[in-house]
């Protein structure tokens, strides 16, 4: 077996010393937050003990043919981003998380994905950057791709260690790290419904949109649009905050019930303007966050039927909110589902960017901070949440849908320049406004910023 000693610290104070293949495969869910599934997990080593440094989780390709590319992107992702957090790392632990498939054994799920590592490898060390060990978790088991020794790494694998009986488990309980299940529950409290609550939802949205883009037509109208939006989302969130916190997926029903099909269609069309979104990002901190995060999770679980990419907004917003608060896990995993619902979403792209590399989200709170107290102070003349205070008033009939084709089409038209980012607090012109007056107007079409 290949020995090596990899440090970790769960807190400032405390380091913990791993040694082998099978105390890195018990690291791995105190590393990233969670247990991650179906993923390519690369983990940077600095310094001579190799401490722990940047880390970026990746979905595993379905095709073959995507692998190699893949593994390029990564290895140069990763180190690039090293580099700008702290320095080049002197090597890099490689994991890859997959479950056999239907009518497959755990060592021909690990056979499968060998090329996959050997890819990895190559790429790491094209950069100039080692592989130190290459792990295949697999149903309960564990092997690894750079140990040739039949005798510590046999054919059939290691079992892990049973939960909470290693020297990680122990030091993240003393630290107060917590892993909180797998990729794939923390996944499930964020993505639409598939029940037939969902045909109920749509229409809601339907019939919400028909509605919107008359009015966001009108100048006046979008500003009393974005006044309403925001004045129901702080409704919404004083109606969470006086009822039971959604603590686990199991509870999430409970916020389900109190939202209505056409509150969370004017929610979710509403937060397609940019600087509706901005605004409602403002709500990160102290009580307001709590809130603020059951409500964007439970507004992603309604972008339902041909509306799955409307949930970009609520999914960045809830990633934004985890990611300020200090759960970096919560916040990788719905900013990438939110990239999944739509990759070209520049607000997404820009905060996993930033949490990827162990940026301060401290930054871009000052910032937001300093918007809503020129805002309250009278110093901008953004719009009031509380306006008219009057709702969308519903219809009932819906719009035709557009294919998956037209849509396609259309985004591309629609496309950004190249330069222009998303920035909290930023101005969109009238010219911008009717674009996305056009795009709230088409069913399953929205603003990308």
């Amino acid at each position: 077996m290949n020995k090596h000693e990899e440090t970790t610290g769960p807190s400032e104070a405390q380091q913990v010393t791993l040694r082998g293949p099978a105390e890195l495969a018990d690291a791995l869910p105190y590393l990233m937050g969670f247990h991650p599934n179906d993923s390519v997990v690369m983990v940077a080593l600095h310094g001579g003990r190799g401490r722990f440094g940047g880390r970026l989780r990746l979905g595993i390709p379905q095709e073959p043919e995507e692998w190699a590319p893949v593994a390029d992107q990564l290895a140069r992702c990763l180190i690039a981003g090293s580099e700008r957090r702290e320095s080049r790392p002197d090597a890099i632990v490689v994991f890859l998380c997959q479950d056999p498939a239907e009518g497959e054994s755990a060592p021909q799920t690990m056979e499968r994905l060998r090329p996959l590592a050997q890819r990895l490898r190559t790429a790491c060390g094209a950069l100039d950057v080692p592989v130190l060990e290459a792990l295949c978790i697999s149903d309960g088991r564990y092997w690894s791709y750079c140990c040739p020794d039949d005798r510590c790494c046999p054919p059939e694998g290691n079992p892990l260690a049973l939960p909470g009986t290693t020297v990680m488990a122990a030091a993240a309980a003393y630290a107060g790290v917590q892993v909180r299940g797998s990729l794939r529950d923390m996944e499930a409290r964020l993505v639409p419904w598939d029940s037939a609550a969902a045909q109920e939802q749509e229409r809601a949205l339907d019939s919400a949109g028909a509605v919107l883009v008359s009015r966001i037509l009108d100048v006046d109208g979008r500003e009393e649009v974005a006044r309403e939006t925001l004045a129901l989302a702080r409704d919404l969130m004083e109606r969470m905050g006086n009822a039971p916190p959604s603590g686990s997926a199991g509870t999430d029903g409970g916020d389900d019930v109190l939202i209505a099909p056409d509150e969370a269609a004017a929610l979710i069309l509403g937060l397609q303007d940019r600087d509706t979104r901005d605004r409602a990002a403002e709500w990160m901190e102290g009580s307001e966050a709590e809130t603020a995060l059951r409500l964007w999770r439970a507004l992603a679980r309604r972008c339902v039927g041909p509306y799955v990419e409307h949930a970009a907004a609520p999914l960045t917003l809830a990633g934004w909110v985890s990611w300020s608060t200090g759960d970096e896990a919560g916040a990788r995993v719905a900013l990438g589902l939110a990239l999944r619902a739509d990759p070209d979403y520049t607000f997404a792209q820009l905060l996993h960017q930033a949490c990827n590399q162990g940026l301060d989200p401290e930054t871009l709170r000052r910032c937001l901070r300093g918007e809503r107290m020129l805002r309250e102070s009278g110093g901008a003349g953004a719009p009031q949440e509380r306006g008219s205070g009057r709702r969308p008033e519903r219809r009932t009939e819906s719009r035709p849908p557009h294919t998956p084709a037209a849509r396609r089409k259309r985004r591309a038209t629609e496309r950004p320049a190249p330069g222009v980012a998303s920035r909290p607090g930023s101005s969109v012109s009238r010219g911008r406004a009717r674009d996305t007056t056009r795009r709230l107007g088409q069913r399953g079409a929205r603003s990308r910023d």
